[in-house]
């Protein structure tokens, strides 16, 4: 095979395994190199469940590609024969306002969606505590994506494929765009197209212009038990977005044997650079004095875990970036920054990605420099 006809992919979290899945469906050899192990459990996109949702109020096209993206991903579930994608709803909790524009994007999207009057979320959810006379509108069909199961998932199947090529612990040092390289830390080379989807950990692979209009940000998550006496209120409790809106706090509800896990806006700040995932006990405590407000009977005592994650973001749009990378025709295709919003959208993402590098693949949808606008970590 001529090296320049192979894929490269930097990155085996949820974007890089997606993009290696399209190119391989369009017949395409791929090699996909990992730092670590595969999947990894230090990857951006590792975690118990991310929230698949279509409505995002102020945004209209990411509204519509929420709606796409959760059908990609039924589709991958039947590809993959692993169900991965469970319909819990997703509440979004609005002011007055902002109710007529979400309602509208949702419809147009293609979307469904209950809107609930600001009695009726705690009439259903007592157990939560909601603010006075905010609307919710409520996506029946939106849900969660089990997070780890699917990257373990995407690695068998790549695994079965006899032109993919997975390599653990095999860490790119550098990208050469004008001659369609990668050198790795055992100071090999591999030629080819490649794609660079290597999330935060990115930023050293690019070059120091498009690394310097990139933000690194830390979000801290708690990972909680919910007593048995109040399991049953839980079952169907949906995904709730800004319980409360000025801190921004959110909750993901257990679900398939995972745990009920927590995070604000407020606990997402921007830093200089990668460290570990420890979380700080001053933003747990942050985190707990926030929910002790909005959970009934919660208190430090629910918490079995916490863990701090990482993204890059556009720092001019707070947002996801695609970029190519080199003159003329590209040789490297990077997803530079998700924004946050990355895996909902990972399927169509990874599409677009693959129909650039990857003859045969199918048309892609329109690029995603706009996608995943949100500022946390909520996806």
């Amino acid at each position: 095979m001529n090296a320049s006809e192979q894929i490269v992919v930097v990155g085996g979290g949820v974007l890089g395994l997606l993009t290696a899945v399209a190119c391989a469906a369009a017949g395409s050899a791929v090699t996909v190199l990992e730092r670590g192990p595969l999947p990894n459990p230090e990857a951006s996109s590792h975690d118990q469940q991310r929230i698949v949702r279509a409505l995002h109020h102020d945004d209209p096209e990411a509204t519509r590609r929420g709606v796409l993206a959760r059908r990609a991903w039924g589709e991958l579930e039947t590809l993959l024969g692993e169900r991965l994608y469970h319909p819990t709803g997703v509440l979004s909790v609005l002011r007055p306002a902002q109710v007529p524009f979400a309602r509208t994007a949702l419809a147009d999207a293609g979307g469904r969606g209950e809107l609930l009057d600001p009695a009726e979320p705690a009439r259903r959810w007592p157990h939560l505590r909601f603010p006075a006379g905010a609307a919710g509108l409520l996506e029946p069909e939106a849900g969660v994506v089990l997070a780890e199961r699917a990257l373990a998932a995407l690695t068998n199947w790549l695994r079965a494929q006899p032109r993919v090529t997975l390599r653990p612990h095999h860490e790119v040092t550098a990208v050469d765009p004008a001659a369609g390289t990668v050198s790795l830390a055992d100071g090999a080379t591999l030629r080819g197209r490649i794609v660079l989807t290597a999330g935060a950990w990115s930023r050293p692979l690019l070059p120091a212009a498009v690394a310097g209009e990139l933000r690194l940000r830390r979000q801290t998550m708690l990972y909680c038990d919910v007593p048995a006496e109040r399991r049953a209120a839980w079952a169907s409790t949906p995904v709730v977005l800004s319980l409360d809106p000025e801190a921004g706090t959110w909750l993901v509800p257990p679900v398939a044997g995972t745990q009920l896990k927590l995070s604000a806006s407020t606990a997402c700040r921007a830093v200089p650079e990668l460290a570990d995932h420890a979380a700080p006990a001053r933003w747990r405590a942050h985190l707990s004095e926030l929910f002790a407000g909005q959970i009934a009977g919660f208190g430090p005592d629910w918490v079995a875990a916490a863990r701090d994650c990482y993204y890059l973001e556009d720092a001019a749009s707070g947002g996801a970036r695609e970029v190519a990378l080199g003159q003329g025709p590209a040789t490297v295709w990077s997803h530079a920054a998700c924004g946050g919003g990355a895996f909902k959208f990972a399927p169509l993402i990874a599409r677009s990605l693959a129909a650039r590098v990857a003859p045969g693949a199918p048309a892609a949808p329109p690029a995603f420099a706009a996608a995943g606008s949100a500022k946390e970590l909520d996806d």
